[in-house]
């Protein structure tokens, strides 16, 4: 299983370069069902966002598309995965939404965490895989 960071959806959706390209190709090989993946309830809220300071007219699309998308597990932020962030964030120095896309990764059992930010490489119990 692969943990989606919330740029993977923000390239795909808005970048028409090399990195959108392979975002979109990663996408659709989730949703042919050739990888399973998970992400976060955050990532909702940082892919609206980061979509509509960019391109407003698509931030309710973009986002529509990602929780109906087939093949990604939607995992809920609870009180345990917070205490787990806290503890990434004591740990990696890191802000606390990376924490918490670290902390739901974990969680899920993830075999890496696709993701273009290395501030993710300094963790040991997670592997980061650029795209």
């Amino acid at each position: 299983m692969l943990y989606l960071d919330a740029n993977i959806f923000v390239y795909a959706a808005i970048n028409t370069e090399e990195i959108g390209k392979k975002a979109r190709d990663l996408l659709q090989r989730i949703q042919k069902g050739e990888e399973q993946a998970a992400t976060s309830a955050l990532t909702f809220d940082e892919v609206f966002w980061a979509i509509k300071k960019r391109k407003p007219e698509l931030a309710s699309e973009t986002t529509q598309a990602l929780l109906n998308f087939p093949n990604i597990e939607i995992i809920p932020v609870d009180k345990e995965l917070v205490l787990s962030a806290l503890q990434i964030i004591s740990e990696c120095n890191m802000t606390p939404r990376d924490a918490l896309h670290a902390a739901t990764a974990i969680k899920v059992k993830a075999d890496s965490i696709v993701s273009t930010d290395s501030h993710f490489d300094k963790m040991k119990k997670l592997k980061r895989q650029p795209l």
